[in-house]
């Protein structure tokens, strides 16, 4: 029989009353969540049972440590999904959330119903889902550079900005593998603190968004100490 066993969430904020509500609305949506009142606690846990968490929900303000250097920390072994929490609306705090690996943002005052459905997105997007019944276009990439967008399978793809410079970049060059170094040159020409590790964040994400295009897609290639190209 298929386990099916709620996904467990981390919260990570230190307010309690807050905490409470996302907590509520995330078992009322099926999951089980956990609730820590530190970063320190936050990356004990993920470090030692990180694999028993589906995605893990971060305040900015934390008594302890920034959200934000936490989820640097985090990304330094783990590509959990992180949501950012703030009272700041500022659009380069989103910005930079967004960068340093995490997958959405969201402004206090906010919905805890509104964010359990973002998790329920975000966890989606991961997943496989089943093959439609018709057989996708080919799976192939189309950059329209003056569109701002890239096609693939004959789809538009919906990506943020750096996804958008990152899957170009190697879309235009097929077969060619570039280091992580190159592509941070190349694509976070206006980010030079970013961390590489942001990188494969977002490959992560790219090959998230092609799957849900075409279960059996694999264009992106990862060459282990090398870098990442496309198929030709």
């Amino acid at each position: 029989m298929e386990n099916s066993s709620p996904k467990r969430i981390l919260i990570v904020e230190d307010e309690a009353a807050i905490a409470d509500s996302i907590a509520y609305a995330l078992r009322t949506d099926g999951f089980a969540p956990d609730h820590v009142t530190l970063a320190g606690e936050a990356l004990q846990r993920l470090k030692t049972a990180g694999h028993d968490y589906a995605l893990a929900i971060f305040d900015v303000g934390l008594p302890d440590l920034n959200g934000f250097d936490l989820c640097r920390q985090v990304r330094q072994f783990s590509d959990i999904p992180v949501i950012f929490l703030t009272a700041r609306s500022d659009e380069i705090d989103r910005v930079v959330g967004l960068e340093i690996g995490a997958d959405d943002y969201v402004t206090k005052p906010f919905s805890p119903r509104e964010l359990a459905a973002r998790v329920r997105v975000i966890l989606r997007r991961g997943a496989p889902r089943a093959a439609e019944a018709h057989a996708p276009a080919a799976a192939t990439f189309e950059v329209r550079a003056t569109e701002g967008r890239i096609l693939f399978a004959g789809r538009p793809l919906d990506l943020t900005r750096y996804e958008f410079l990152l899957l170009r970049t190697l879309a235009e060059r097929p077969g060619q593998i570039f280091s992580r170094a190159q592509l941070m040159d190349l694509v976070w020409t206006d980010a030079p603190d970013t961390l590489d590790r942001t990188v494969d964040t977002h490959i992560k994400s790219l090959r998230a968004k092609l799957k849900e295009i075409d279960i059996t897609a694999d264009p992106i290639h990862t060459h282990r100490g090398m870098g990442y190209s496309v198929s030709p």
